[in-house]
């Protein structure tokens, strides 16, 4: 269903019981977070790419330089990510 049918259609949220409206909320976060996550898979797999393999692939399988790179590649990424988001979790802490 595309943008323009949904906006046509009869959906009135304000019909929708207390639970219900804290479960559509529920469902669009988890969806949100799911999306974050794949732009995230999708960044990480450009960037190291672009850094790692530098020839052409041959018999399906990675030269041991680009296999080590890219191993790196995404541990470095996992690390930084982690430090931020610890760092964030303490902000917010701080905020409370």
């Amino acid at each position: 269903m595309d943008t323009s049918s949904l906006s046509q259609s009869n959906l009135d949220l304000s019909k929708l019981s207390d639970y219900d409206k804290r479960d559509l909320q529920q469902q669009i976060g988890n969806e949100m977070q799911k999306a974050k996550i794949q732009d995230s898979i999708h960044n990480l797999t450009d960037i190291c790419w672009t850094k790692c393999i530098t020839g052409g692939i041959s018999g399906g399988k990675l030269s041991s330089k680009e296999e080590t790179c890219t191993q790196n590649c995404v541990e470095r990424f996992l690390e930084a990510n982690t430090a931020v988001l610890k760092h964030l979790e303490m902000m917010r802490g701080e905020m409370q």
